[in-house]
């Protein structure tokens, strides 16, 4: 069997460290049809397609271990004895990662592009003509309530309008009740239609070099042009209208989507002066009539910090697309660029690459300035060898500063350089009719976060009542509607039920059943989370219901996953990021769902018979080429952000050494060079004793950590010019203080709601003298895969005079000698002896056995306590490869093993394998969160050394085919059992030739 000699390919490569048997003779473990711009929007103008581009358990005490990785040895688990007993208690559990200013001054940036001179523009100063604004700084905190859609859009209301608003949340209030008994049947449709979305995430199968290599080959043979743009430090933002909605990544209505709407409706202020109130109503216009949705970075100091705080607050246009009835469309660059000319909205700078000269260049200097690159340097360089240059709209350095994020490089039609031309000659730079600086453009973002700091509902509501109704008119999708709170938006969750099972009215809607239907079937970590939507509130009916569907992807792993499906099915509409979708689920009588059922059907066979999948593979993610993409970050972000950070919890839980691990090893995957990793070792611990000095043991929140971090830069970068050059650029901090939004719920950068309990803590100590109590029983168990040394552990316990130094009595179940239920046995001793400690020598994967275990706990009152062996773990996985690589190899040395899984097992790997895949789906944070959260404690096993080098690729390559396969074993399977139930139902038991 292939699993079974991919099992055994792995021996060479890994020795355990572990208490399992090891023979001395292995060697030493290593470190292991385009969219064509209507009229309304750019003139008519058309282009060739675009290239595709913990809660403890009441009454336990929460707890958490780690062991060092100073106990690899043969005797770990007798060292690990001490460490159960007493537990230690965590103070808290982690904090949730937190998350993130703006003035334009003077001209645009002339334009430059080559092979041809770039015309001049100039900036027309006009002053008067702006709709005064306020602050509203005696803005009430109550919660604001806006009249009820198609009403008049003014803040002024009537006597009435409470009365009427009472009425209408009564009449709503009985629809939503009623909403819960819809039922689907056969006059029962749906259609869906997609109001905002981003690209899709798309991972390269190659490595980064790889990658590099075939983009260069293609440039060379005219397959494509290279396209490189700059990466800004802020978040996604979504626009669609005033009635299409505001949205953030995975998120809408709230403080991140009304900051949106302002910003960009200030963009509007500065570029048309007086016209621009009519300007934003004829755009909201524009992109309501032809379903289109801008997608924008929004680079802002009030949602806390990225890796700079920006000067100014802005955001750039980074898509523009057609959503129609059908698959999104995506504009070109250069579409992208003639759109926002049109609207004199703010764009991204760009170069173009399309000999094998430029592209070459390009990634030697991004190599000669990856490690202290800034903005100015970057540009420059890049200005010299591309062969077109279109500066941004907003100048990088002047509106942000020169801490540069990175570079995105992908493939385009190789027609680019030519439609770039075209846009640059007939859509030249426009003036701006607003005025140099900030007069008459009204209160700024951070002047109104500043004057309104009662709650995040005030500052939503000065945000909306300051960008004006010409802008945003209704304020729905934040204070709900017709009497009812935004708060009460959420909808039932058989929603999602409902519309995969209602019939499809149209072809995207059909795709969109296709997408969820099999998302769900594979148990992808993503959720389908749907909303009354408040647009709508005046056309529910007890049949007629509308929904705003919001898919949260919840891992990066799972866009790949979707990938490999869609290479299976070429059919499949990519994964979008940033994806909202417009349902309405009505019924239809029985003349009405038969000229439904017919059309739909006939549009359906049409469309399916159009397609010719030669051809519409071309734009699908399914080839790899046309989506080849690599994003190039410089170390003076990373320094900022991962190094520090994202390792402010490690150093404050774990502490210096902990911390130092970190980033050496992320230094290392970076394969950042040997002379910085000597500087930046010194300068981060330096950091580490200079902030644990001035916080103690309160840790620095990440969402504030440059009001501390940039300081301390600064001061570090004087000491030298070789300091200097490793900052890249420090000073001139931005004080946000003031005016940083406020959150009445910890969110993540990106808009999205937290759990309030974040993760599990890592810290391998205890902050309090706690301990859990000895008057009841204990549980341990064991969330692992054969060949974690969970039997060896429970052995050693047992044959060490004394136990754990407790009077109370151990006794251990081990389940490769227990015939029947396992667990059931477990619960059944335990009743006979609660207060004795239970060492339940089994693994247990699953949330059916954890709650098994929550039930022994109430019923014998006892508490249990998980051991998991250490690892990274991947997005998917809690367990990494090289852990898998381990167990495997531990397994693989074991003789006459109760359990029969032992190196004269005929699959062994391939058991391991489908133990390794009943976690799939889970994070290695979500994993120790979820434990943590049910059982209030956690101890970790040391499994791998921090320091080694990595899995070799043989080794890798073998566990990830063989995860596929078994992965393919699994579904097949899951086919035969359904198989099964379909013929027992049709009476077809037993008969021969039956599957």
């Amino acid at each position: 069997m292939a699993t079974m000699a991919g099992s055994r390919a792995i021996f060479h490569h890994l020795a355990p460290t572990t208490a399992e048997p090891v023979n001395p003779q292995l060697p030493h473990p290593q470190v292991l049809p385009p969219p064509s711009l209507p009229s309304p929007c750019v003139g008519g103008a058309t282009f060739p397609p675009p290239t595709s581009i913990p809660r403890p358990r009441p009454g336990v005490s929460g707890t958490y271990m780690s062991l060092s990785s100073s106990f690899l040895s043969p005797n770990t688990p007798r060292r690990l004895l001490p460490l159960l007993l007493p537990l230690r208690l965590s103070s808290s559990p982690p904090s949730p990662i937190p998350m993130p200013p703006r003035r334009d001054h003077g001209k645009q940036p002339e334009q430059k592009w080559k092979p041809k001179a770039a015309p001049t523009t100039s900036s027309v100063a006009a002053t008067g003509g702006i709709q005064k604004m306020t602050l509203a700084p005696g803005a009430s905190a109550q919660v604001w309530v806006p009249r009820a859609y198609a009403t008049s859009a003014s803040s002024s209301s009537s006597s009435s309008v409470p009365a009427e608003q009472g009425a209408a949340a009564d009449k709503l209030s009985t629809l939503f009740k009623g909403a819960e008994d819809f039922s689907v049947d056969d006059n029962t449709f749906v259609e869906a239609q997609i109001r905002a979305t981003f690209y899709p995430k798309f991972e390269n199968e190659k490595s980064d070099q790889e990658t590099r290599n075939r983009m260069i080959e293609m440039v060379l043979q005219g397959l494509a042009t290279m396209e490189v743009t700059l990466k800004h430090s802020g978040s996604l933002f979504m626009y669609a209208g005033h009635l299409g909605g505001a949205y953030a990544k995975n998120s809408y209505g709230n403080i991140y989507t009304a900051v949106g709407v302002f910003v960009l409706g200030r963009l509007f202020r500065e570029a048309w002066g007086k016209k621009a109130p009519k300007m934003q109503a004829e755009f909201n216009d524009c992109l309501e009539k032809n379903r289109i949705s801008i997608s924008m970075e929004l680079v802002t100091a009030v949602l806390g910090d990225h890796g700079q705080r920006p000067k100014d607050d802005y955001a750039v246009v980074t898509a523009v697309t057609e959503l129609g009835h059908g698959k999104p469309k995506f504009y070109s660059t250069p579409e992208v660029i003639a759109f926002c000319r049109k609207w004199r909205l703010p764009t991204n700078h760009v170069w173009l690459f399309s000999t094998r000269e430029s592209a070459t260049s390009f990634f030697a200097a991004y190599d000669a300035l990856c490690e202290e690159g800034t903005a100015t340097p970057v540009c420059n360089t890049l200005d010299e060898i591309a062969d077109i240059s279109v500066p941004g709209s907003k100048d990088h350095v002047m509106v942000q500063g020169e801490i540069l994020e990175g570079l995105v490089a992908r493939v385009v039609s190789r027609e680019s350089s030519v439609q770039m031309e075209e846009v640059l000659k007939n859509f030249p730079q426009p003036s701006l009719d607003g005025g140099q600086g900030d007069s008459g453009l009204g209160p700024s973002l951070r002047e109104i976060c500043a004057a309104n700091r009662s709650d995040e509902k005030q500052q939503i509501r000065a945000l909306l009542d300051n960008v004006g109704s010409s802008m945003c008119p209704v304020h729905c999708d934040w204070f709900g509607n017709g009497g009812l709170e935004a708060q009460s938006r959420n909808a039932d969750k058989s929603v999602v039920t409902h519309f995969l099972q209602a019939h499809p009215t149209d072809y995207a809607t059909k795709k969109l059943q296709e997408m969820i239907r099999l998302m769900k079937h594979k148990n992808f970590r993503a959720a389908f989370k749907c909303y009354w939507n408040s647009q709508k509130v005046g056309s529910l009916s007890n049949d007629n219901l509308y929904y705003k569907m919001v898919i949260h992807v919840h891992s990066d792993s799972v866009f790949k996953r979707y990938q490999q499906e869609m290479r299976k099915n070429q059919g499949l509409w990519p994964l979008y990021r940033g994806f909202f979708v417009d349902v309405n689920l009505f019924k239809a009588n029985n003349k009405k769902a038969a000229e439904l059922s017919k059309d739909s059907n006939t549009l359906l066979k049409n469309i399916d018979g159009a397609l010719d999948p030669s051809s519409s593979t071309k734009d699908s993610l399914a080839d790899e080429d046309s989506n080849l993409m690599v994003k190039l970050k410089f170390l003076t972000y990373k320094i900022r952000t991962f190094l520090i950070r994202n390792g402010l919890s490690i150093l404050f839980k774990d502490g210096p050494s902990a911390y130092k691990t970190y980033y050496l090893r992320q230094m290392k995957i970076w394969g950042t060079s040997a002379s910085k990793q000597k500087e930046l070792t010194k300068m981060l611990d330096e950091w580490a004793v200079y902030i644990r000095r001035k916080c103690g043991n309160k840790q620095l929140l990440s969402s504030t950590y440059l009001s501390e971090a940039e300081p301390f830069l600064e001061q570090y970068a004087k000491r030298s010019p070789a300091n200097q050059a490793l900052i890249g650029a420090a000073g001139d901090l931005v004080q946000t203080e003031n005016f940083l939004a406020i959150l009445d719920a910890q969110r993540d950068e990106e808009g999205d709601l937290q759990r309030e309990l974040g993760a599990a803590p890592s810290s391998p100590a205890s902050t309090s003298l706690d301990v859990v109590s000895k008057t009841e029983g204990l549980i341990v168990f064991f969330p692992g895969i054969p060949g974690c040394a969970k039997s060896a552990l429970c052995e050693e316990i047992l044959n060490t005079p004394g136990g754990l130094d407790d009077s109370r009595p151990v006794h251990s179940l081990m389940g490769d000698r227990i015939k029947g239920r396992y667990w059931q046995k477990v619960a059944d001793e335990r009743k006979k002896k609660p207060f004795r400690i239970t060492l339940a020598d089994k693994n247990a994967p699953n949330e059916e056995v954890w709650r098994q275990i929550e039930d022994m706990c109430g019923t014998t009152k006892a508490a249990a306590v998980p051991v998991i062996p250490d690892s990274e773990g991947t997005d998917s996985n809690p367990f990494s490869l090289e852990a898998l690589a381990v167990f495997m190899f531990r397994v693989l040395q074991r003789v006459n093993h109760p359990g029969n899984l032992d190196k004269a097992s005929p699959n062994p790997g391939y058991v391991l394998l489908m133990f390794y895949n009943l976690y799939d789906g889970k994070s290695r944070r979500e994993f120790e969160s979820e434990l943590y959260e049910r059982f209030g404690s956690l101890i970790k096993m040391p499994l791998l050394k921090p320091d080694r080098a990595p899995l070799p690729g043989d080794v890798k390559g073998i566990l990830d085919e063989e995860s596929v396969y078994s992965d393919c074993i699994k579904a097949g399977m899951e086919e035969r059992n359904h198989q099964k139930v379909h013929m027992l139902k049709n009476g077809h038991s037993g008969r021969k030739g039956c599957v």
